[in-house]
């Protein structure tokens, strides 16, 4: 029971804060203002029957436009990735590749582990 009393006390408190907090808030010049143009915002739309998607379209036209138009112009136009080149010490071998899938070296990194091949990691080129 007591701790029925106790969570009731402190939501209490929480609540005197948030209405402290909110009392605050509604005493700033900077949000009378905002809510004094959304107000005029949402009477405008209404008198002229137009929906928030509407307007958004209307201020900013291009993003919609240059998100269609931008996707196919790239068409697959990656950046290329670049070329490292690995030397096994033991062997003396030399690997050079563009993706960690490459055999020889992924045998190395299964034999030796991941972190030992990185460090046989003689240059990177673009």
């Amino acid at each position: 029971m007591s701790s029925l009393l106790s969570n009731y006390m402190q939501m209490e408190q929480q609540l005197k804060q948030l209405q402290s907090e909110l009392d605050k808030l509604q005493n700033d010049d900077r949000l009378k203002a905002e809510l004094e143009f959304k107000e005029k915002l949402e009477a405008l739309m209404r008198e002229f029957d137009k929906s928030a998607a509407d307007v958004i379209a209307l201020l900013n036209p291009k993003p919609a436009a240059a998100a269609s138009a931008a996707a196919p112009a790239s068409g697959g136009t990656r950046r290329k990735r670049k070329l490292k080149i690995y030397k096994n010490p033991h062997t003396g071998e030399v690997v050079e590749t563009r993706g960690g899938n490459q055999k020889t070296l992924k045998a190395w990194k299964d034999e030796h582990g991941s972190d030992t091949v990185e460090s046989w990691l003689v240059r990177v080129e673009e």
